[in-house]
């Protein structure tokens, strides 16, 4: 099983009117790559753990590309993940977010989970008419980022998946 993981959103909250906590990575990181990315300390480090427990291939779904595996994974306490090769033309203007295709390539005819905060009942709709396998298409509400609501959902929908229903 896939989980096509964002960052922005997803794992960073970002619009929050409320202070963001301030976290210590799981491991440390050098000085330079905290510093370039000054938004790294608002990812939750125990979200690392809570995504292994998911049992899935996790995957980078955000355009972090080499910094995903270099600042975020390491935070997280992740190895490094495999990532989405986002394709170099734009998108034709559709009401489909632009990382809907190529996830669905990426999957090549296996389940998948995508979690981001930019996902539409359009994506929801596309990926249902062409991708052949279950996937779950989950919108995580950026102010806040991965909660334990989300990680109860995941968890439901792989449950579900395993037990064949």
């Amino acid at each position: 099983m896939l989980l096509f993981l964002d960052i922005d959103g997803t794992l960073i909250p970002v619009g929050s009117a409320h202070p963001y906590p301030s976290y210590e990575p799981r491991f440390p990181l050098p000085r330079a790559a905290v510093a370039g990315q000054p938004l790294l300390k608002r990812i939750d480090p125990a979200l690392g753990a809570r995504l292994v427990a998911l049992d899935c291939e996790l995957v980078w779904a955000t355009t972090w590309l080499d910094d995903a595996n270099v600042c975020v994974a390491p935070w997280l306490g992740l190895p490094p993940l495999p990532s989405v090769d986002w394709p170099d033309e734009d998108e034709p203007a559709t009401p489909l977010h632009w990382k809907t295709r190529p996830l669905v390539a990426r999957a090549d005819g296996r389940p998948f989970i995508w979690v981001d905060d930019e996902i539409t009942p359009a994506d929801r709709a596309w990926v249902a008419a062409h991708h052949p396998a279950p996937a779950l298409l989950h919108r995580v509400d950026h102010r806040y980022g991965l909660t334990d609501a989300d990680f109860a959902v995941l968890e439901e929908w792989l449950r579900d998946r395993r037990a064949g229903r």
